[in-house]
């Protein structure tokens, strides 16, 4: 079908000087609408998926994707034979045994409740990149079994190390090279009762994932120092392993746990977070829906402007009528009309959107607080999916909007309208 006639008109309509400026001002509102409303939803869309892609990398980066524990939470005993069967399993990368127990970190009179990992640096690092978070540079390597303190006195054991979160670390008041007490409460039995159990650890490094929850809460030992301090020789509390699909997870969890045996029970990182990505996918649903009003209003502004324009166009639309231009051309002329208003202010608005959600994600201007949000800066992720659905439902909108004055203007009738002219 050829528009060419139809297009001519609905632009010389749109560019044309008319007698009520108000209808001009009516159609600039109806484009700077639409462009606001997508940009806002271009940045909001960003910032929801840069949410949800920094809180799976931050939180795959410092934990595991399948983690293997006891149904009866007593800890794994005879763990190597265990961890080296299940290393060898279809589509397992990586593993790493791990004990947990929570402690209370302090130094001086400063405290703060931390829950204490002990690890295998080597083992760890191939399932999570805890190693790429750590200040000084190879603070994890000072972990391993055979390192040890160097700057310790020559006529003293040397203190075990420990790593701390930043924000733990900076609530207790610590820096590198200082000492800290764990305060275990698997503690000693004594005549008196049992007695939490005090242990002196050098901080060799602070780790800062970005992430609250771990930065302000985890430490970090060696897999023996654990054993010692919480008296479980030979035990361990997980097992975590690294899979070559994150997204297969939950499947490979259940082959892990069916190789692991009967009192075994296997999570993964989608089950352990499946309430804060929900939470984020609602979200997204939300901000759409909120931030779309501001695309209604402006296709209302359509609605208005169009309806203007053919109450002012009457003659004019008459007159074509009677040079034999057919009610459906003179509804295309509308319909193309408000196309090209939605058009130019969708095109307008995915430019300024992309652009905002650049500078957003290449500058990092706008800082959040990491107790509150589990990020320290906000995130954007602008995707093209994005622009493409945005854009769809902008226009879509806008022809809608256009339909009634359209009509209207196709159901004029010659006669009446040039009666008294």
């Amino acid at each position: 079908m050829k528009l060419g006639f139809e297009l001519f008109f609905a632009a010389r309509y749109l560019r044309a000087r008319r007698r009520q400026a108000v209808i001009g001002l009516v159609t600039a509102i109806s484009i700077l609408g639409i462009a606001a409303g997508v940009a806002a939803l271009i940045v909001a869309l960003a910032i929801t998926n840069g949410m949800r892609r920094d809180v799976q990398d931050r939180l795959l980066g410092s934990s595991a994707q399948i983690d293997l524990l006891r149904a009866d939470a007593k800890g794994i005993r005879d763990w190597q034979p265990l961890v080296e069967r299940l290393g060898r399993l279809p589509h397992v990368v990586a593993d790493a045994p791990g004990l947990y127990e929570q402690v209370l970190v302090a130094r001086g009179p400063r405290d703060g409740g931390a829950l204490l990992k002990g690890i295998l640096p080597d083992a760890e690092d191939r399932i999570s990149h805890l190693e790429k978070t750590a200040t000084p540079v190879g603070a994890f390597a000072r972990l391993s079994p055979e390192s040890a303190t160097p700057d310790a006195a020559a006529d003293a054991a040397p203190l075990p190390p420990i790593i701390l979160g930043s924000d733990l670390a900076e609530t207790i008041g610590a820096s590198v090279g200082d000492s800290v007490m764990v305060i275990s409460p698997q503690g000693e039995l004594t005549p008196l009762g049992i007695v939490p159990k005090y242990v002196r650890f050098q901080l060799v490094g602070i780790a800062h994932s970005g992430f609250y929850q771990y930065d302000s809460g985890m430490g970090y030992i060696r897999l023996s120092d654990a054993q010692r301090l919480f008296d479980e020789p030979d035990l361990i509390t997980v097992i975590d392993f690294r899979v070559d699909d994150i997204y297969a997870a939950d499947r490979i969890a259940r082959s892990v746990e069916q190789a692991a045996g009967a009192g075994f029970q296997a999570t993964s990182w989608m089950e352990e977070n499946h309430e804060l990505f929900r939470a984020l996918a609602l979200q997204r649903v939300v901000t759409f829906l909120i931030l779309g009003l501001i695309v209604l209003v402006a296709a209302l502004n359509i609605l208005i402007a169009l309806t203007m324009m053919v109450m002012e166009k009457t003659r004019d639309i008459a007159i074509l009528m009677s040079f034999g231009v057919e009610p459906a051309q003179v509804r295309r002329i509308f319909l193309l009309q408000g196309l090209l208003i939605s058009l130019i202010g969708t095109g307008l608005g995915l430019v300024l959107g992309y652009l905002g959600a650049w500078a957003g994600g290449h500058y990092h201007f706008i800082h959040l607080s990491a107790s509150l949000y589990n990020l320290d800066t906000l995130p954007f992720a602008p995707r093209a999916s994005d622009g493409v659905l945005v854009a769809a439902v902008s226009v879509g909108v806008a022809l809608v909007a256009t339909l009634y004055p359209s009509s209207a203007a196709a159901r004029i009738l010659p006669a009446e309208a040039l009666r008294y002219e």
